[in-house]
């Protein structure tokens, strides 16, 4: 029999592609989505993707009593959680909302695990924790000091999760620390498609390239960077998703069960302008910007040492950052006005 997997978030962009890829595995995937900064239609892409049918979920995770009957009506046996408020710039803003939707969700979540017997967690975690590099790349064994309540939620969660597995009860979890996931499915059927105004570059680049915005706004120039915007690792969205089954393959093998935490990227870093450029070429367009100010919370450069990811988990980022480009304009293209707009329609 195939193993059932709860992706919490899982319409979600990450989410959304992580369960296309564990359906394409055999496994059974029951997604739960409170659908905040996502549309119901992508579980049925998810499906169509997948070949198989996928069990979607309707729910808010802060309800601990509707997390509790989900596990009640699956045979749940390991679960992969996304779900979480996750935009840097909004966690300075109302900080509160980011440690009372991410905490209590997880606790909510890891109960409800416990009270039904799953032991296994892989954990959507952020290269956030990591704050201002002391050196790059960033190994697992650096210092962590996020410098935002975004980033703080995910060291908050990842400090929980060490605690529980302490307890020796059979826990099993798999902390994974990733960077800046970009691209989209080949199919140009799935990819980022964030409600009202995206908060991560890409998929606002996309956007103004697809005529939806007007121009790229660039917060600061005056980095210590080699074009003086900031720098980022960023990583295919599917190369993440296989980052997910390899913790959760890893998993159930491993006999030292407890906490583990890996970082996922690629170990080379682009600018803003990097990307900016990249996208012209790749979707022909002329991508207008303007500098303004920096942005609270932002560091000047991320790189990820993905050496440990590599080896424990035989897992490792292929795809080149044109390929990662390509494959977001073409879903971009494909949707120009996103999933839910079109489904609105």
């Amino acid at each position: 029999m195939s193993r059932t997997i709860l992706v919490t978030g899982g319409t979600g962009y990450i989410g959304s592609h992580t369960s296309v890829r564990l359906a394409e595995r055999g496994f059974d995937v029951v997604i739960a989505d409170d659908l905040s900064n996502s549309s119901a239609e992508v579980a049925d892409v998810v499906a169509e993707l997948a070949g198989k049918p996928i069990s979607f979920e309707n729910l808010d995770l802060t309800d601990g009593t509707a997390v509790d009957r989900l596990f009640d009506r699956h045979p749940i046996e390991a679960v992969i959680h996304f779900a979480g408020l996750k935009a840097v710039g909004e966690s300075v803003q109302v900080p509160l909302r980011y440690y009372r939707t991410n905490l209590v969700s997880t606790l909510n979540l890891l109960d409800a695990m416990a009270t039904h017997g799953v032991r296994q967690l892989v954990f959507s975690s952020s290269a956030t924790v990591y704050g201002q590099p002391e050196a790059l790349p960033i190994p697992e064994t650096a210092r962590t000091s996020p410098t935002n309540p975004y980033g703080r939620t995910k060291l908050m969660i990842e400090d929980i999760c060490r605690d529980v597995a302490a307890t020796n009860d059979g826990w099993d979890i798999s902390l994974l620390r990733y960077f800046n996931p970009v691209g989209a499915h080949p199919s140009g059927e799935l990819g980022e498609d964030p409600s009202g105004i995206p908060n991560n570059l890409v998929p606002y680049v996309m956007q103004v390239a697809v005529g939806r915005r007007e121009k790229v706004q660039i917060f600061g120039d005056d980095w210590d960077t080699p074009d003086g915007t900031g720098v980022r690792d960023y990583i295919h969205v599917l190369d993440l998703a296989d980052g997910h089954l390899a913790a959760l393959d890893d998993g159930s093998e491993r006999l030292n069960r407890g906490c583990s935490v890996y970082n996922l990227g690629t170990g080379s870093g682009s600018s803003v302008l990097d990307i900016v450029r990249s996208t012209e070429r790749v979707s022909g367009r002329q991508i207008p910007f303007e500098i303004i100010g920096r942005r609270a919370g932002d560091i000047a450069t991320s790189l990820a040492d993905p050496t440990k990811a590599n080896r424990q988990l035989d897992w490792r980022a292929d795809r080149g950052l044109e390929s990662m480009l390509a494959d977001a304009w073409r879903w971009q293209s494909k949707h120009p006005n996103g999933f839910a707009v079109a489904a609105a329609h």
